[in-house]
């Protein structure tokens, strides 16, 4: 018997390891997040990319060669010397790149690289805005549903109550009925709730990459306002040294003035060197040198040289209307987060507790006759109804401040 008791208690055990799992944090959600979304990891291999092609950009002409056997008589009456006034010729030549062309590529290619990572930067600041959201929603559908089932539980206890005033003939049976028929909103909060706690859930599951089922998949973290501290002109500089997008921009501009500079050493002349080894008889050997330089008559570069001076001014423009962009967006989303914070402070320190105490005192105003039905019914709805607006405006304010974070380019607000 004590054995049989062990073995059930170890595959207990091991079913709860197997089927259970512990709620992950938000840090442990972002973790996760990094190491699997697959659109982080695809264009991560852009990167990979990017910086291969600086290989390609800081290659080096390759050398040519050639070679040639002419004047072979192999009828000139002599077969057994039909090699006898050959003349054989061997060359090799090189371009030599001229006014750093091999470098500004090189250098143009980094930047481009750069980019590349900042805007990946911008790519995983954005998806983590939604991410954010994502367990932020899944929060709140927690939280509800937790106030969901603590009113219907609370209502559960009330009807009880009165089924045994009506069986002590306290109340009619139309007042029961009614109470009875009021149930079905708690009924639904709860049954609304659960469905929104797996769809938020579910959305979780895909932005990780998670094939883990909703039953064994939960998140924890507080769901609660705080006291914003950071002024908002610290959030400007913060926003300024931080977001990826403006990076992005005055790193094009860097680029376009390398590429103008490329530009211009494209349209310099490259000199080809060359060297040819032969025989030329009575000469037994010979060896010559000689250098190719193309004329310059007409300069063949000039549109790449006004495009790449135009697109300076262009990144410059478009920097600026990423600055512009960026103090917008830090602007409205303080704004935003400020309004749900007013909204929040008098429920919290109000509100709430209020709702809570004409609750509990219309209900046993009724229950000893010194209430009406439409009374009690109307303080049940007033508490849910406070209840769900307070959480409601906690989600608010978690999402507007997803935003501002979003805004800034980090964390400033968990």
């Amino acid at each position: 018997m004590g054995r049989l008791c062990i073995a059930i208690l170890v595959v207990s055990c091991l079913a709860e390891g197997a089927f259970g799992q512990q709620a992950l944090t938000w840090q442990e959600v972002r973790d996760r997040f990094e190491n699997t979304n697959p659109t982080l990891r695809a264009a991560q291999i852009g990167i990979d990319e990017s910086k291969a092609q600086e290989i390609t950009a800081y290659l080096r002409p390759n050398p040519d060669f050639s070679s040639s056997l002419d004047q072979l008589q192999p009828f000139n009456g002599n077969p057994y010397r039909p090699l006898g006034f050959a003349l054989p010729l061997l060359t090799s030549s090189y371009l030599h790149e001229r006014q750093h062309k091999r470098e500004l590529r090189l250098e143009s290619a980094q930047k481009s690289t750069g980019i590349a990572q900042s805007q990946l930067a911008d790519q995983e600041r954005t998806l983590l805005f939604n991410l954010r959201n994502a367990f932020v929603q899944a929060l709140q559908a927690a939280a509800i549903l937790g106030v969901a089932r603590e009113s219907l539980a609370y209502y559960d206890r009330l009807l009880a109550v009165n089924n045994d005033r009506f069986k002590a003939g306290d109340i009619a049976q139309v007042d029961l009925d009614r109470l009875e028929l009021q149930r079905v909103q708690f009924e639904s909060d709860v049954q609304t709730a659960e469905t929104s706690v797996r769809t938020a859930k579910i959305q979780l599951l895909t932005l990780l990459n998670d094939r883990t089922p909703v039953e064994q998949f939960d998140v924890t973290g507080p769901f609660d306002f705080t006291e914003q501290i950071t002024t908002l002109d610290e959030l400007h500089d913060i926003a300024l040294a931080n977001r990826p997008d403006l990076k992005a921009a005055l790193q094009a501009v860097d680029k376009a003035k390398t590429d103008y500079r490329l530009a211009v050493a494209n349209g310099s002349t490259d000199p080809t060197f060359g060297v040819d080894v032969g025989r030329n008889p009575p000469i037994p050997a010979y060896i010559g040198f000689s250098v190719n330089i193309p004329l310059k008559v007409f300069d063949r570069n000039q549109g790449e040289k006004a495009r790449t001076q135009l697109d300076i001014r262009r990144t410059e423009r478009l920097e600026e209307a990423s600055r512009a962009q960026v103090f917008s967006d830090v602007d409205s989303a303080w704004a935003t987060l400020n309004s749900n914070r007013a909204l929040l402070r008098p429920y919290k320190a109000k509100y709430l507790r209020l709702a809570g105490r004409v609750r509990e005192t219309v209900s046993f105003a009724y229950q000893h006759g010194g209430s009406s039905l439409l009374e009690f019914l109307n303080a049940q709805n007033d508490y849910r109804s406070v209840q769900l607006n307070y959480l409601n405006l906690v989600g608010s304010y978690l999402t507007a401040a997803s935003q501002l974070n979003l805004a800034v380019g980090r964390e400033v607000i968990q």
